[in-house]
């Protein structure tokens, strides 16, 4: 799980602070308020795993596209230094080496395993090129020691205090050579295994088809718009895969078709083959009510099409992932959007997913206030931040939720004015009724 976020000098951010990240985290707040920048720090590392370059900013093809060091640098300044910063709890712990003191006065080198670090990674440069200022790993234990690099020394004190050091230059941005060194290796294959087990689903949804061709791949990632849903579903399917629930193991089928009648957006759910001699094409089949005709995807309206993927996700993806959704629901009616809190808390519990949503739903928030006052869920289970963008910086605010689920800092029109259209709708009426009045008097 990542424990903690934090970014400075980052696109609108010049410094968010310590985010601290839960379970279920929410960002709300309004458009270019840098929600989506936070995000994107995280899909920024992701994407740098098994790249040359320390920081990888993306290209067309890649998860996120930020463009260069120049474009991400906080203001275009680049005499500034980007930091970004992770809190990380591995799945299973992480195994080091450090000098004890024996009985006998003797000093022993003995593995310790590291349930928790943080590692922060500073960068400058200019417009098109930057390289590598420090790093660190901590751990916050009076155990282990922290390492960091700066100046081409790597470097860690041992429980006497004393300093031990490397001399490992960066020849380039490429940090490859440092990375790898071997009091490094085993944090840097846990950082990497903590990001390449992050995916994420984009605001926008692929267009439902009539007809999906699958030639028998196991896709590990679903694409930045859902569009190998369907093929993770026949993966799923043929490889009889299973996903918890109440304690048994059933079809991630089973669990999406659960869902979709829970909301209500179908009766029955059909995945088969078309009929086509090539076995290769197969079709979704919808059928709305028990006596309504069985429809394709394409024919049952966006809404559907745009939940799947979302669905998919939260039972494919290998249980303890974490799992980022921009504007989940964005296609669908309120009652839906209030049940997609119940489907994240249901995974979070059940597949030990963490689960960040960026979001401008009330219904969703609403429903995980309820669930927090039901009892049906723990207030640490859940972080909520309401982000602001004041003349090009953002701030973040965490909201302070009670045991009730009331929000004690609640941001003024935090989805909008609704009360005051309200009240100025009753005051239009009034003044209507009174001409009406004065015209026939």
């Amino acid at each position: 799980m990542i424990t903690h976020i934090r970014v400075k000098n980052f696109k609108s951010w010049a410094d968010s602070g310590e985010v601290q990240l839960a379970p279920l985290t929410g960002f709300f707040g309004t458009n270019s308020s840098g929600k989506s920048s936070l995000l994107q720090m995280l899909l920024l590392q992701k994407q740098s795993i098994g790249s040359e370059d320390v920081l990888f900013f993306g290209d067309e093809s890649s998860l996120v596209n930020l463009g260069s060091f120049g474009d991400v640098i906080h203001g275009h300044d680049t005499d500034a230094s980007l930091t970004l910063e992770y809190g990380c709890q591995p799945q299973a712990p992480v195994e080091t080496e450090v000098d004890r003191q024996m009985p006998d006065g003797t000093t022993k080198r003995l593995p310790v395993p590291i349930r928790h670090f943080t590692f922060n990674l500073s960068v400058r440069g200019s417009t098109h090129h930057f390289s590598v200022e420090s790093f660190r790993y901590g751990f916050n234990s009076r155990e282990v020691p922290d390492i960091q690099w700066k100046d081409d020394i790597l470097s860690r004190k041992n429980r006497r205090g004393e300093e031990e050091k490397w001399r490992v230059e960066i020849m380039s941005r490429y940090g490859a050579s440092v990375f790898n060194h071997l009091v490094l290796r085993p944090l840097t294959s846990a950082l990497d295994y903590q990001f390449s087990h992050v995916y994420y689903l984009g605001p926008t949804r692929v267009h439902p088809q009539r007809h999906y061709h699958w030639n028998g791949e196991h896709p590990v990632e679903m694409g930045l718009c859902g569009d190998e849903a369907i093929a993770a579903l026949l993966s799923a399917r043929v490889r009889q895969l299973k996903t918890c629930h109440n304690g048994n193991g059933v079809p991630i089928e089973a669990r999406v078709s659960a869902w979709l009648q829970e909301m209500e957006l179908a009766h029955d759910f059909w995945l088969g083959p078309n009929g086509a001699s090539d076995n290769s094409t197969y079709e979704v089949r919808i059928q709305k009510t028990p006596t309504s005709a069985r429809v394709t995807l394409a024919d049952i309206g966006y809404g559907l099409a745009d939940l799947l993927p979302i669905l998919v996700h939260c039972y494919y993806v290998p249980e303890g992932s974490t799992l980022i959704l921009e504007q989940p629901g964005i296609h669908l009616h309120p009652q839906a959007q209030a049940q997609l809190a119940d489907l994240f808390l249901e995974v979070i519990a059940e597949r030990h997913l963490q689960i960040l949503i960026e979001s401008h739903s009330e219904q969703l928030l609403t429903r995980l206030q309820r669930r927090i006052a039901e009892k049906k869920i723990a207030q640490d289970t859940i972080a909520l931040y309401f982000c602001r963008n004041t003349d090009g910086a953002s701030t973040i605010e965490k909201l302070e939720v009670d045991e009730l689920g009331d929000i004690h800092n609640w941001p003024e029109y935090f989805f909008g004015n609704v009360i005051g259209d309200m009240f100025a709708v009753t005051d239009v009426q009034i003044e209507r009724l009174q001409a009406q009045q004065e015209a026939s008097g």
